[in-house]
């Protein structure tokens, strides 16, 4: 990457962060597509390794997780047979733990959806938190098990399960069927009923469907390598949690959870690169 200066390298985050796939990037700066993606897997890795080492001893006390859906490389049905295991192609999942309180992402995994990805993204979870939370998910089953690996007794862990009814003719292919009713199922310690939601990161999967093109549906903007889709959303949540100001709390997250002190710039994002 030596061939851009930071300037050069911001302007190109700047696009890749508000939504813009790589060749309307290319189009906007200039940069070549070659260059652009390569910049997006070395500052991807290093915005990974950022929040690794600093997201550690989370003061939170409301934490809500969810898992988005995405492709990479074909839609699953169109998976050759003898590639239908492989993580990398078809289905991926990005599991997502977020502090209900400061908005931070406290806790994110890629792979795919089932119990060894749930049990290995909650103990991840477990490892970054200081102290005893109280914990939502959805009734995904695999939460059960993985929760009481990760955490034992130790946490106040409840579920929202969504009961839906029939979605209206011609709605069914793009639109989900309709939310009828919630139910609350505490499972593990005392959980506050008044606290039992999944609203804000279900809030945050909108917004990471907002924010990464490869993540908007029934276009051809999705990511064709593993690699690339992982570094976009490292990317992603180092903006999120560093440098954009989130309009309730009129700080950045990680300001609000103690996890920084200043407001970064795009450019501070940038030098993760060194």
């Amino acid at each position: 990457m030596n061939k851009l200066d930071t300037a050069k390298r911001t302007q190109i985050v700047a696009a890749l962060v508000e939504g813009c796939s790589i060749r309307s990037t290319v189009r906007m700066t200039g940069a070549s597509k070659n260059t652009i993606a390569k910049l997006l897997v070395e500052l991807g890795a290093a915005c990974a390794e950022y929040l690794d080492k600093t997201l550690v001893d989370l003061i939170c006390k409301r934490i809500q997780a969810d898992e988005i859906w995405q492709y990479v490389g074909a839609k699953q049905k169109n998976v050759p047979a003898a590639r239908q295991d492989e993580l990398g192609i078809g289905d991926v999942w990005t599991w997502v733990a977020i502090d209900a309180d400061s908005k931070l992402i406290c806790s994110w995994l890629v792979g795919k959806r089932d119990p060894a990805c749930a049990t290995a993204f909650i103990q991840d979870l477990a490892g970054r938190l200081a102290h005893r939370v109280q914990l939502t998910t959805d009734g995904l089953k695999m939460y059960l098990t993985a929760v009481a690996d990760g955490f034992g007794e130790d946490i106040d862990y409840a579920q929202l399960v969504k009961v839906y009814g029939i979605a209206d003719e011609g709605e069914k292919r793009y639109s989900p069927a309709v939310c009828t009713s919630c139910e609350s199922h505490p499972i593990t310690g005392n959980p506050d009923p008044k606290h039992i939601n999944t609203s804000y990161i279900e809030r945050q999967n909108l917004t990471m469907r907002m924010s990464m093109r490869r993540f908007t549906r029934l276009t051809n903007a999705f990511s064709k390598k593993l690699e690339n889709h992982i570094a976009a959303i490292a990317i992603h949540l180092v903006y999120y949690n560093f440098v954009r100001i989130h309009q309730t709390l009129r700080i950045t997250p990680a300001m609000a959870a103690g996890v920084t002190h200043r407001l970064w710039s795009l450019e501070d994002l940038v030098n993760l690169l060194g």
